[in-house]
């Protein structure tokens, strides 16, 4: 009889956990401009969600402007910076686990632009968030970075999707290693003496959209 009492009493613990698969639930995929959702290996312009921003039938947005590469200071690395009249250069994202195929909000991915052919061919187009910047008090958004390869060494390299008011951002906050102190960021634009819209951390987050290239 008490065997019996165990047993049930067992059963009843494991029948009231919740399934393994509802309380590790993926987190929600990415969509573009047309409502389709994020791919792995194809290119996309990331533009300005603004009120201003105009997007047809087909997802194609115009006069919003987007983002390129533009050497700052230094000739390299090339920095990420706004530009206005264009919709830049396109990109691509590399998640940590890229065999699912798709992006997903909240995890952790590898940003590059979709060009070999840039100024600075010892530079990879892949974002990279920069030493602290003393004079401008700014972490500026460059290239140079790694794709892949999870590790200390390519902390800086490992931004995330996040949804923002009807649309996304983009942070900096990597969870790779999720029980240590680290830097964790909305990405913004900070607007330099040179009238540069640079990508930097900011507690105002620019607000995008991914528009099929």
């Amino acid at each position: 009889m008490k065997n019996i009492l165990i047993a049930f009493l067992l059963l009843f613990a494991l029948s009231s956990q919740p399934l393994l698969g509802a309380a590790d639930a993926s987190p929600e995929q990415v969509v573009d401009t047309s409502g389709k959702k994020l791919r792995v290996g194809l290119s996309y312009y990331i533009v300005p969600a603004v009120p201003s921003t105009r997007c047809g039938g087909y997802g194609r947005c115009m006069n919003s402007g987007g983002l390129s590469l533009a050497s700052i200071g230094e000739s390299c690395p090339l920095d990420v910076v706004l530009v206005r009249g264009s919709r830049g250069l396109p990109l691509s994202f590399s998640p940590v686990n890229p065999k699912k195929g798709v992006v997903r909000v909240s995890t952790d991915l590898n940003i590059m632009f979709s060009t070999d052919h840039t100024s600075c061919a010892e530079y990879s187009p892949v974002w990279k968030l920069d030493q602290f910047d003393v004079a401008k008090r700014q972490w500026f958004v460059t290239t140079g970075g790694s794709v892949g390869n999870p590790s200390w060494g390519t902390i800086r390299n490992w931004f995330k999707i996040e949804k923002f008011e009807g649309a996304y951002k983009i942070v900096y906050c990597p969870t790779l290693f999720p029980y240590s102190k680290h830097l964790c960021k909305d990405v913004g634009i900070f607007v330099d003496e040179n009238g540069y819209k640079r990508l930097a951390l900011s507690d105002v987050p620019f607000k995008v959209k991914f528009q099929l290239a």
